[in-house]
């Protein structure tokens, strides 16, 4: 499933693809070199130096001001003259005299452009008190959107045998059980993998966060700053613990909301995002009433739950009719439209409960609007993620392709078939198709370039108190993972939110404003175990 794009904007694991992001042991793929101590002295090794001495030369695109960033793309050959350059944009503060400096946030992904969030209004997200005090900045992290060089991991690039399977294969099943099924699905995730590597022309190895944690040091020191105020949501969560990993003691303010646990092995992380949605669906089956009142397209909890997993049945034999389409809705885009729509409950929930009522009708045309709501075509997709530091040609949206390369990069992914069902099995048997759409969407990292350092807990001694927001039904990045992640943070401190919905700060919630703010502006520390 692709990362859907909403208000609150792409801070999101997609509903599927999120599971490829499973281990996220602390450690890409890249050559590691030297301890945690030598890469937090990285900006004094002279073939660093000159990234590390670069200052960023503004000009005004749009409401934002834009930079670029030179970093290499090798940090083990730093020297070999190769590199990335990387859009940088700046939300400058009205109030130069109360200024604290610059905030540092990732909106999401992997593979959200953080240029283009911010052209669109990302500095929104932030409560009033830290968008006085602060220049808001993003950039596009290596490989993702406006950089240059850029992924590319086209759908229609596949090997002359895949193709020739296909030619003859039947419709995949939503749940591939039987031999041939599960061998058309490796070979589908291979003709995938095939193009991946064809169109990234060796960046794949260079794409893991462990890189990209590097690259935003060069950006602190370029930017000026001493130490680093960063804000993640979800996939960003994962990006500021690598940064805290590796420059502990360069971190002024870290807020990570939406936690991802990097202990949790890549079976265990898509196990647990498939919890997480499961849980959520039965969520908004209990709540509806409150949320959409009625509208919902039950009269209680068990008549909306039974409803859903009957379409589930019932599409994966018969897809529902959609307009102006020749192939119906099956189960699978069933389940992406259903998962979308448990990010922003507010915004997503009544859309949602009018497309199920349709399609107890036999309508799928509606949940066919919501499980393709993050593809808005070439031409928006364009707008969306321009960039005016880039070339006359401008960037395009891969955030699909990101999503696959950055997410086998943060992991090591099995090479051998067997793993691979054991986690679906697992995973159906605990979470229904969720789990069979959180396992299915890594399988192309069998045949990419992996990570090779197993789970482990974080080390980060010290970095000073890091703020983890979680929020209670979050679908994607369930509660326990912030729970974890704060406890393995040295002087961790975890602030609550009691909602369903995909994080917390930026939905407009007064309390969790307030902590955020405070904690960003003048290092109040939250108390552990704070609820909003």
């Amino acid at each position: 499933m692709k990362s859907p794009k909403h208000t609150l904007r792409a801070r999101v694991l997609a509903p599927s693809l999120a599971a490829a992001l499973a281990a996220l042991p602390l450690a890409g793929c890249s050559t590691e070199s030297g301890s945690a101590r030598e890469e937090g002295d990285a900006a004094t090794r002279p073939e660093l130096r000159r990234f590390y001495g670069q200052r960023l030369t503004w000009r005004d695109c749009g409401d934002v001001e834009c930079a670029r960033l030179t970093v290499p793309r090798d940090y083990a050959h730093p020297g070999d003259g190769k590199t990335f350059v990387l859009p940088v944009a700046r939300a400058a503060t009205a109030d130069e005299g109360r200024r604290v400096g610059t905030l540092v946030y990732n909106p999401g992904g992997p593979g959200e452009s953080g240029v283009a969030d911010l052209k669109e209004g990302g500095a929104e997200s932030f409560g009033a008190k830290a968008r006085a005090r602060f220049d808001i900045v993003s950039f596009d992290p290596r490989g993702v959107g406006g950089s240059r060089p850029a992924l590319d991991c086209p759908d229609d690039e596949e090997d002359e045998e895949d193709t020739a399977e296909d030619d003859g294969a039947e419709e995949q099943p939503a749940v591939p059980r039987t031999a041939a099924a599960r061998a058309q699905a490796f070979a589908d995730a291979r003709a995938e993998a095939t193009a991946c590597r064809k169109g990234s022309r060796g960046l794949l190895q260079h794409v893991g966060t462990r890189d990209v944690a590097r690259d935003l040091d060069v950006l602190r020191a370029a930017l000026g700053e001493r130490k680093l105020t960063y804000v993640g949501w979800s996939y960003g969560t994962h990006l500021g613990t690598r940064y805290a990993e590796q420059f502990p003691r360069r971190v002024r303010a870290m807020v990570l909301d939406g936690a991802v646990d990097p202990s949790l092995g890549w079976a265990q992380r898509a196990l647990s995002e498939a919890t997480g949605f499961r849980r959520a669906v039965d969520d908004y089956a209990a709540q509806c009433a409150d949320v959409v009142g009625k509208g919902c397209p039950g009269a209680g909890p068990e008549e909306i739950r039974r409803l859903i997993h009957g379409l589930y049945a019932r599409a994966e034999h018969d897809p529902l009719p959609v307009d102006g389409e020749e192939e119906g809705l099956g189960a699978t885009e069933v389940v992406d439209a259903v998962s979308v729509a448990m990010y922003t409950p507010e915004e997503q929930w009544k859309p949602l409960s009018a497309a199920l009522r349709a399609a107890a009708r036999g309508d799928g045309t509606k949940l066919a609007e919501l499980s393709e709501a993050d593809d808005p075509g070439p031409a928006a997709r364009a707008r969306r993620a321009g960039d005016a530091t880039a070339a006359d040609e401008g960037p395009v949206d891969n955030s699909d392709a990101a999503i696959l390369a950055v997410s086998c990069a943060d992991a090591a992914y099995p090479r051998a078939a067997e793993p691979y069902w054991d986690a679906l099995d697992r995973a159906e048997k605990k979470a229904g198709l969720y789990g069979v759409s959180s396992v299915l969407s890594v399988l192309a990292c069998k045949d990419l370039p992996t990570g090779t350092q197993r789970p482990r807990r974080v080390a980060a001694a010290g970095v000073p108190p890091v703020l983890v927001v979680g929020t209670t039904g979050d679908p994607a990045t369930p509660y326990e993972e912030a729970e974890s992640l704060a406890e393995q943070l040295p002087g961790g401190m975890l602030l609550t939110y009691e909602a369903p919905g995909h994080t917390a700060y930026g939905r407009g919630d007064a309390c969790v404003t307030k902590r955020v703010d405070d904690y960003l502006v003048g290092l109040r520390e939250v108390p552990d175990g704070t609820t909003c």
